[in-house]
């Protein structure tokens, strides 16, 4: 079995949940017990600049004032989570690549957009999970595509355009994949 661990998944076309519709994942662990991964193109109408005061936490950035928090996945939608680059100097970092990262700890949000945080990040409240052999199911029934991660789609890309370049990275136009799937 591959696992696809710092892979994106694609939704298909053909994949209406509402949670999941036209989403891209990035998975942050998938192994033998199942998966774990964050949906990266769903901004929600928190801008950071909210969240950090709700949570009482200072960061003057202006980073702050223009970023929004995005929707993560149905999973514990309150737990924030962070992917990033720049170590793991924070508590609660788990190391997904010599790269990437993935914080649950608040101590990294009074740094982010700053100098003394990680260069290239993205907020998220809410994660998506699948059980041992769910996500190989789903992909077998052609609902999602899978692709490498880069890290351009992940920090450079505007979030309401990832899905596209998510599928771009296939060589795909997505707009042109046909609404029903079956298999030959």
């Amino acid at each position: 079995m591959t696992y696809l661990k710092h892979h994106f998944l694609i939704a298909m076309p053909t994949l209406i949940d509402s949670f999941f519709y036209h989403s891209v994942v990035y998975l942050c662990e998938h192994d033998e017990d199942g998966a774990m991964g964050l949906i990266i193109n769903r901004p929600t109408r928190i801008m950071m600049r909210e969240l950090l005061n709700h949570l009482q936490i200072t960061n003057n950035s202006e980073w702050a004032n223009n970023t929004a928090v995005l929707f993560g996945g149905p999973v514990q939608k309150d737990q924030g989570m962070v992917v990033h680059d720049g170590g793991e100097r924070w508590k609660n970092t788990l190391k997904i690549t010599d790269e990437t990262f993935l914080t649950t700890s608040s101590d990294i949000l009074e740094s982010l957009g700053t100098d003394k945080g990680p260069p290239n990040s993205i907020v998220t409240l809410g994660y998506a999970a699948w059980e041992a052999g769910q996500l190989e199911q789903e992909i077998a029934e052609n609902s999602w595509l899978t692709v490498a991660a880069t890290a351009e789609l992940l920090y450079q890309t505007r979030a309401e355009d990832r899905w596209h370049a998510a599928a771009k990275l296939l060589g795909i136009d997505i707009n042109l994949m046909s609404n029903t799937t079956g298999h030959a």
